[in-house]
C-alpha cells in the first residue's frame, strides 16, 4: 500500500478534502504533529506533505522543530518522491529549495480566484481557472530556482509552484472543505479580529462555495497525484 504522511501544525488544518481523495486512490494516511513528535524518524512516504499553521516558516529560533521540518522536506525532495506543501508547507519546501520568505506586510485572508500563469494553465491547476480558493497567510516565497511559477494573486504574486511532477507548493488552501470552516475561524479568531475581518462574510463565501471548491480541488489534486504515479 502507497503510504501518505502529513506534517500538522494545528489539527483542524488538516488534509481537508484531499484526505478522502488519498485513501479512495489507495493510501495509507498517517498525521504526524510537528510540534510534538520526532520527525527525524520519519523516512520512506510515498507522498509527503507539509501543511498549514499560524507560524513563520522563517522563526526557527522561536520554533526549533522548523529545522527538522527543513531537513524533512529536503530527504523528501532528494528521493525523488512526491512532496506537496500548503501555506505554511509550501513556505517550508521553498526555504527548503533555497528559496526567499518573508513577510508581505500584509494579510491576505479570504476566498478569491487565482491568476495562473502560462504554465499553471497547462498544470494540474488549470481546473482552478476562475475558482476562489481560500487564502490565509501573511508571509510569501519566492519561487525558487528551476521551479515552474504556477499561479498568483494581486495580494501575492508567487501563489503556487512546481518542480518538476514530484513537488507541488501552494500558498492557497484549496484543500479546506468550506463546510468546515467555521473549526478555522474559531481557532484563528484573535488573527482575524487583529485583520478587521468579520467572519460572518467568510462564513457566507464558504457557503457559496461548499460544492464547486471541492470538486475544483478534486480535479486538481487528481490530476497531480495521476502525475507522480505515473
Amino acid at each position: 500500500m502507497k503510504t501518505a504522511i502529513a506534517i500538522r501544525h494545528l489539527h483542524f488544518e488538516d488534509l481537508g478534502t484531499l484526505e478522502p481523495l488519498l485513501r479512495a486512490r489507495g493510501y495509507a494516511v498517517r498525521y504526524v504533529d510537528a510540534a510534538l513528535q520526532d520527525l527525524g524518524r520519519i523516512d520512506g512516504a510515498d507522498l509527503l506533505v507539509l501543511l498549514g499553521g499560524p507560524i513563520a516558516a522563517f522563526d526557527d529560533r522561536s520554533y526549533p522543530f522548523i529545522l527538522q521540518e527543513l531537513e524533512l522536506a529536503q530527504r523528501q525532495l532528494a528521493s525523488g518522491r512526491a512532496l506537496l506543501g500548503i501555506c505554511l508547507g509550501a513556505q517550508l519546501v521553498a526555504r527548503a529549495l533555497g528559496a526567499r520568505v518573508a513577510p508581505m506586510g500584509v494579510k491576505e485572508i479570504g476566498f478569491a480566484p487565482l491568476t495562473l500563469t502560462a504554465q499553471g494553465r497547462t498544470s494540474p491547476l488549470a481546473a482552478l481557472e476562475g475558482q476562489p480558493v481560500l487564502h490565509w497567510h501573511g508571509d510569501y516565497f519566492e519561487i525558487p530556482a528551476g521551479a515552474a511559477a504556477l499561479a498568483g494573486t494581486a495580494v501575492c504574486p508567487h501563489q503556487a509552484f512546481a518542480l518538476g511532477r514530484q513537488v507541488l507548493a501552494l500558498q492557497c488552501h484549496m484543500e479546506a472543505d468550506p463546510l468546515r470552516l467555521e473549526q478555522w475561524l474559531v481557532g484563528h479568531s484573535c488573527e482575524l479580529d487583529q485583520a478587521g475581518i468579520d467572519p460572518r462574510s467568510l462564513r457566507a463565501q464558504a457557503l457559496k462555495l461548499q460544492t464547486s471548491l471541492p470538486l475544483a480541488a478534486s480535479r486538481v489534486f487528481g490530476r497531480w497525484l495521476d502525475g507522480i504515479e505515473e
